[in-house]
């Protein structure tokens, strides 16, 4: 495979970018190698700068549920483009991005747009502290909500345990409003909002993980934070940045049943533009400025551009949801089936687990239900693993720690193709250990 253009890239960006990249996963640090520089993407393949042509199964982390370059989403900006790129002033598409979100989505009684998942669980965050006057905030560690620096902690040696900054920058103080309790834990939750009475304003939580990888909530787990965060006047806040629109049309909300009083939203709602939502509860929401004290603002949110493709996105999903949930389900319910026969059939321990069209391939054994299981991987297997698939054309995440998404536009056969390149891909990794 030639990569000529793509590390003449890299060479240049490592000297005025810090890595060489904007978002620090993409450096390929911990599988190793050099990124491929990703010249343009269509359907199900990304293309780079030298002409590879990659199965993507990141899409660009989660947004290209329908594929890259769909022609509605295509078209819908282009028409709207030549309106304009950005007001600073309401607009219409705003309203009906707001009615077709609260409308749909019965948990949803007011929404506010913003610019990134990050800067959604923030404000969500924010108005949770503002309405019940407390500081303290509970966290899962294996969740990543964003680089706000109340949610870059993780825990210490204990099971339960005060936040510590987990990036210079982030200070002590704060951090210390901030407790990490396990995912799957329940118990754990009952303990630190018993030991914090009254101080605790939120519990925020994905959930379904996907920043350590796809994990899956136990059954019942869901039912009993819900029921703990309403006994102790906790404000739920179930982060959906990624699995929102993307494991259903209603995302976990709708496959869970639990109906938490404020939801983040990313990713699909944007159709690949950068974007974010927060919402639920009127009483909620009614305090956020203007219509309360709680003050969040942002030049650009309700982006014109953003706005039309993450309608037109929607909207596609909403009239086809029956056909596209089931047939990204029954895709990646085959290539989870295949990579793991795959590994079996080379002796190589892996743990697939996968919600709808979100999967993970652990390179571990036993189930992985939590940080602490996460953790136990053969990452080092992984990094092996990972530049087999894309020297065969095959774009996962560049991490064990990352979720994996499919596609509409992916066919029966790209499936094919990645289970056979996952067994040379195996023998590789067996070879090597």
């Amino acid at each position: 495979m030639n990569t000529t253009k793509s590390r003449e890239l890299l060479q240049r960006a490592v000297q005025r970018i810090p890595g060489g990249v904007n978002s620090p996963v993409r450096a390929f640090r911990s599988v190793g190698g050099d990124p491929p520089f990703i010249a343009r993407a269509d359907g199900a393949y990304l293309y780079d700068e030298d002409g590879n042509r990659f199965i993507d199964y990141v899409g660009s982390w989660g947004p290209m549920i329908l594929g890259h370059n769909h022609p509605e989403v295509r078209e819908a900006l282009a028409r709207a483009l030549g309106n304009g790129t950005s007001f600073g002033a309401p607009t219409r598409l705003e309203v009906e991005m707001a009615e077709f979100l609260c409308d749909r989505l019965p948990h949803l009684e007011m929404v506010r747009m913003v610019n990134s998942g990050t800067e959604a669980t923030m404000s969500a965050i924010r108005v949770a502290r503002g309405a019940t006057g407390r500081d303290k905030i509970v966290k899962v560690a294996c969740c990543y909500h964003g680089h706000g620096d109340s949610l870059l902690v993780e825990a210490g040696s204990g099971a339960l345990t005060f936040g510590t900054p987990s990036s210079p920058g982030v200070p002590k103080g704060l951090a210390a409003d901030t407790l990490v309790i396990p995912y799957n834990d329940a118990a754990a939750l009952e303990r630190v909002l018993d030991a914090n009475e009254d101080q605790v304003a939120c519990f925020i939580v994905e959930p379904l993980p996907g920043n350590v990888g796809t994990l899956l909530p136990k059954p019942g787990y869901l039912e009993a934070v819900r029921k703990l965060t309403r006994k102790h006047g906790v404000v739920l806040i179930f982060d959906e940045v990624m699995s929102g629109f993307r494991v259903a049309f209603g995302g976990m909300v709708e496959i869970s049943g639990v109906v938490p009083d404020l939801v983040t939203y990313g990713k699909i709602i944007g159709g690949g533009l950068p974007v974010g939502a927060y919402g639920g509860r009127r009483e909620l929401m009614k305090r956020v400025s203007p219509s309360g004290p709680i003050y969040q603002a942002g030049t650009l949110s309700g982006n014109p551009l953003a706005m039309t493709a993450g309608l037109s996105l929607l909207k596609i999903l909403d009239r086809d949801r029956g056909a596209i949930y089931l047939r990204l389900d029954a895709l990646t319910a085959k290539l989870g089936a295949g990579v793991k026969a795959a590994a079996e059939a080379a002796g190589v321990p892996l743990t697939v687990n996968r919600q709808g069209s979100m999967f993970t391939a652990f390179f571990a054994q036993g189930p992985v239900d939590d940080d602490a299981s996460a953790r136990t991987c053969d990452t080092a297997r992984f990094g092996t693993y990972f530049r087999a698939m894309l020297e065969q054309g095959v774009y996962l995440a560049p991490s064990q720690f990352e979720t994996g998404f499919m596609s509409a536009a992916h066919s029966e056969a790209d499936v094919e193709a990645t289970i056979q390149a996952a067994k040379r891909a195996f023998k590789k990794v067996k070879s090597e250990k």
